[in-house]
């Protein structure tokens, strides 16, 4: 079953009339049928030697077998590089694997397929396997016309991944719950691995969040980065970094494609041999005196962070009085005068400046302009819009304190009145809630609202009470 759905896969991708709801179901079958594979032979097991066993398999082309044992030789390194470090290796294995349903792919590229599927205990995760019918094994069976081998070939990076993420540890690496391995003695490693479920990052979608979240994304890759220049493997490169290589999971950034990350930095002779490339800018770097480019890999890490993130997601909508060291940050990652650690502090002085309120110092006292009703909140409901909101029925943005609120009411032509919620941001400031008008009230011994002077015109309001 596995190897004729895999075949299908194969003609549908030189279909030219298939659907892409069509691929996705083949796709979907193929992965079926390794869940049914699994479950058959128990996650292991040869089947070498039993009656009625086929024949083995053709010896590999000679280059292939070279490759394959490049990526084995790779492999080796990378679980050296641990120094034999403990691996966490998750607690699900190809029993829970075999128990799986509702399996449906998310996605493909050059070497995988991701498939999200239900757990027999509850909850879901991230299948990754290996995409028989990805563009790097259907030019290694153009070259090789040897498809196990090659599929095997393509298994070596997905089993690369799972060492990495078995010795990587952080909130912005997605976690590895565990993983099916099948080496059953014939040419092709059936390997799987099941990850923390992710939603894809929308880089649209986050243009038009708050500012403060955006900066959450742009922290959270930096504490990222940094792990990564300093990791117990060395200094690790993405070498394939993109929007897409990421996903959030419960509101925080991961990276979650590892395959194409490298802990070997470039070999040089002399500084001519350093220059770090991208489409619009060169960079020369020094050799240094053990033969290696200094600090290749977190500097190219550093730019596309840049190049990728902090372009679009830092200037647009910042507070005013924290546009000038958000525009250090660029100029200095955009020209790599920084490296990760004076990046981390830049962010971390953005994100003190922020959650105290000194950013808003020498600011005109505006909230004696407004009356207090202590003890009453305003009944909820679509109002006049702003942006960027956290709420798409009204304007409820993220203050310091009522003194900046009432300073945002001031600079907003329909705003009349406002109200400090209990909603809280990830940085611990409320979130306050701006009206055209002064609607209904409602008795809250915890809430205050705020109106201006000039709306209370022809209402008998006084501090602290309503008549």
């Amino acid at each position: 079953m596995a190897a004729a759905a895999a075949a299908a896969v194969g003609r549908a991708w030189r279909g030219a009339r298939l659907s892409a709801a069509a691929l996705l179901a083949l796709l979907a079958l193929a992965l079926l049928a390794l869940l049914a594979l699994t479950a058959g032979r128990g996650g292991g097991g040869s089947g070498v030697g039993q009656p009625g066993s086929p024949p083995p398999p053709p010896p590999l082309p000679p280059g292939l077998r070279e490759e394959l044992r490049q990526r084995r030789r790779d492999l080796r390194r990378l679980e050296a590089a641990a120094g034999g470090g403990e691996a966490v290796t998750g607690g699900l294995g190809c029993g829970d694997l075999s128990l799986a349903t509702g399996v449906s792919v998310l996605g493909w590229g050059f070497t995988k397929v991701v498939a999200r599927a239900a757990l027999a205990g509850g909850g879901a995760v991230a299948l990754k396997s290996v995409h028989g019918a990805g563009r790097e094994v259907r030019q290694c069976v153009q070259r090789y016309g040897a498809p196990a081998g090659c599929r095997r070939l393509a298994a070596y990076k997905l089993l690369k991944e799972v060492t990495l993420l078995q010795r990587l540890r952080h909130p912005g690496i997605v976690q590895l719950h565990g993983q099916c391995y099948d080496n059953s003695g014939d040419p092709e490693i059936r390997v799987t691995a099941m990850l923390e479920l992710g939603s894809p990052l929308e880089m649209i979608q986050l243009l038009q969040t708050p500012w403060e979240e955006r900066f959450k994304i742009c922290l959270s890759l930096v504490e990222l980065l940094f792990y990564l220049a300093h990791s117990p493997l060395g200094s690790i490169v993405l070498l394939d970094f993109q929007p897409r290589q990421f996903v959030m999971v419960d509101g925080n950034l991961k990276v979650t494609d590892m395959d194409d990350a490298s802990t070997e930095e470039l070999s040089c002779k002399e500084d001519s041999d350093c220059t770090l490339d991208f489409p619009t800018k060169s960079f020369p770097l020094n050799c240094s005196a053990v033969g290696k480019c200094e600090g290749i890999n977190e500097k190219k890490n550093l730019f596309n962070a840049y190049r990728y993130f902090f372009t679009y997601l830092l200037p647009h909508s910042a507070p005013s009085a924290l546009r000038p060291f958000l525009s250090d940050i660029l100029n200095a990652t955009g020209d790599l005068r920084y490296g990760i650690n004076e990046t981390r502090k830049a962010f971390e002085k953005v994100l003190h400046l922020y959650k105290s309120g000194l950013y808003l110092q020498k600011r005109p006292l505006l909230l004696k302009d407004y009356i207090s009703l202590k003890g009453f909140r305003m009944v909820e409901g679509e109002d006049y819009k702003c942006w960027p909101s956290y709420s798409h029925l009204g304007c409820l943005l993220s203050v310091h304190s009522a003194e900046e609120a009432a300073a945002i009411c001031n600079s907003q032509l329909q705003c009349q009145s406002f109200i400090i919620t209990q909603q809280k941001t990830w940085t611990g400031r409320p979130l306050a809630s701006f009206q055209s008008s002064l609607t209904d009230l409602i008795p809250d011994a915890n809430a205050v609202v705020y109106v201006k002077r000039s709306a209370s015109s022809g209402k008998d309001f006084r501090d602290n009470e309503i008549t």
